[in-house]
């Protein structure tokens, strides 16, 4: 009988430091997330090119940059509040096609979030906060 009862304080013990371990791990792995990057002034204005023309947005050839949308309201640069239908405002591409800057709108007038794409990495390279 008293085998038996060490024997269960024994996996119970276990479950229990198997279940802290857990809990640290999805904590520090939280923590360590990746937020999206924000460009400064000159890497923005490095990524500027000449010859951006405008595309459709009807047209979804552009980037998916939804994945990265849900980055930007994670970390409350966009607004949860904004329905995804009304969030692309503008969509350019430069003369080379591989690049784009989609502007997407927030919930001032005349501020935008414009997200830069490498259409060749498949990657978005951050965002810029347009203030017009």
């Amino acid at each position: 009988m008293a085998m038996h009862h060490y024997l269960r304080l024994t996996f119970i013990l276990l479950f229990v430091i198997t279940s802290c371990f857990c809990i640290y791990f999805i904590i520090k792995k939280r923590r360590n997330r990746k937020a999206p990057k924000l460009l400064s002034e000159e890497k923005y204005n490095s990524l500027m090119s000449e010859g951006m023309k405008e595309i459709s947005i009807t047209n979804d050839s552009f980037f998916n940059i939804w994945p990265y949308v849900s980055e930007l309201k994670a970390a409350k640069v966009l607004s949860k509040k904004i329905k995804e239908s009304e969030l692309v405002h503008k969509v350019y591409r430069n003369s080379t096609e591989d690049r784009e800057h989609i502007l997407l709108a927030t919930e001032k007038e005349n501020h935008f979030v414009k997200v830069i794409v490498d259409k060749n990495k498949k990657k978005a390279l951050g965002y810029f906060i347009l203030d017009l």
